[in-house]
């Protein structure tokens, strides 16, 4: 297997146990190749509850907490670039709450991320529907 140098993850003052990274990285890059995207670099940043919701409320206006804010830097869809943000605090009790691993939470976050900048929304009840049957496909693929 090859490593994915474009997928970089990034920790701000908090930790998360992400093992086999490569692995890791190599899976979030089949994401893209599944969807038919190409992409540039790919920053997830974990990081606090209050990083996260700073940024909610700086660039989108919203005051409220959230597991994830995904940002796409290119100007075209092909090649993306983009930088995922993800609250490990928010990670940790979506997982207490869903009655799942933290693992498995962090990589059902990492690949909404992915698939965000790959052209998916979530703010329709259809579209939710979507977004979660393409991250229960790639988990699935995860986990074989």
């Amino acid at each position: 297997m090859k490593k994915s140098k474009n997928i970089h993850l990034y920790f701000n003052s908090t930790s998360i146990g992400l093992t086999n990274r490569n692995e890791l990285k190599i899976w979030l890059s089949t994401i893209f190749l599944e969807e038919g995207r190409l992409f540039a670099n790919l920053n997830f940043i974990f990081c606090t509850d209050e990083f996260l919701l700073s940024i909610n409320n700086e660039f989108l206006g919203h005051d409220d907490y959230t597991d994830i804010i995904t940002f796409s830097l290119g100007k075209t869809k092909d090649p993306i670039s983009g930088e995922i943000y993800i609250s490990t605090e928010r990670i940790r009790d979506n997982a207490a709450k869903h009655g799942c691993t933290i693992k498995n939470e962090i990589h059902r976050v990492m690949a909404h991320g992915v698939l965000h900048l790959c052209g998916y929304k979530d703010k329709t009840i259809k579209d939710k529907l979507t977004m979660t049957a393409k991250e229960n496909h790639y988990l699935n693929k995860r986990l074989n």
